[in-house]
């Protein structure tokens, strides 16, 4: 299982990440799930580490107790053999030979205990080495993973900031397109238009009231004239006029 795990890690960190990134229809979801694959790896290594870590601890334990039992043993042996040589001491062979043969048996459970110590010993340096590896291994991972994060949160701030800046030169373009003041150009355009028609109108009528003035004054004139023909032609039908005045003494 520990193969598994650490040959998936293995297998991420050597995909070619920028040509699975390229490829993606979206990047910022493919890092995402990235980070979450790598997490569950790294959950699954530290359960597999655990479990081998409690298998050390349960070697440990065992050695501790064979070595406890071992001295215990040691202990009783020589709790037997030196009361076996009181008993000798006191010509008591019975209870000398009893006691001996106690003796034989805590050594006897003695260098069991010690023997399997002695086999222990390899399997329980191994095992440590192993859960030294297996911990730097973890560490490495966890480091890796906080490492892919801050990319990923990089990457993706990065990303946000060109597509905004994206937006900006596009709204440059738009702009330098439709240049506003293009447009009031040509309203400007059209209300100088507009005044200049205005004003071709008031000369015009400006004009026609001249002429309409003028022709009164030809009128007038006319009227003039005509009064005093008429005055004239008056004149002429009354003779009594044409001799002046006379006056009686």
């Amino acid at each position: 299982m520990k193969q598994s795990i650490f040959g998936r890690i293995a297998q991420l960190a050597k995909a070619n990440i920028n040509a699975l990134i390229d490829s993606a229809e979206d990047p910022q979801k493919m890092m995402d799930q990235m980070v979450r694959d790598y997490t569950d790896n790294i959950t699954e290594a530290e359960q597999a580490i655990a479990q081998t870590i409690g298998n050390l601890r349960m070697l440990e334990d065992d050695y501790r107790e064979d070595q406890q039992a071992a001295q215990e043993w040691g202990t009783k042996a020589l709790a037997a053999s030196t009361k076996a040589d009181e008993f000798r001491a006191s010509n008591d062979a019975a209870n000398a030979a009893k006691f001996d043969n106690l003796a034989k048996v805590a050594i006897q459970r003695q260098m069991q205990a010690e023997s399997e110590m002695k086999a222990a010993e390899p399997t329980i340096t191994s095992q440590r080495e192993i859960v030294a590896k297996l911990k730097d291994g973890l560490n490495q991972m966890k480091e890796k993973r906080t490492e892919l994060v801050g990319k990923r949160d990089q990457l993706v701030a990065r990303a946000k900031s060109a597509a905004a800046q994206n937006q900006v030169n596009e709204a440059i373009k738009s702009v330098n397109i439709m240049d506003p003041t293009s447009e009031l150009s040509r309203f400007e355009e059209k209300v100088r238009r507009e005044e200049a028609r205005v004003r071709g109108a008031a000369e015009l009528a400006s004009s026609s009231i001249d002429s309409q003035f003028e022709q009164l004054e030809d009128l007038g004139e006319q009227t003039e004239i005509e009064a005093r023909l008429a005055a004239l032609k008056s004149k002429q039908s009354s003779p009594s006029l044409e001799g002046g005045l006379t006056f009686d003494n």
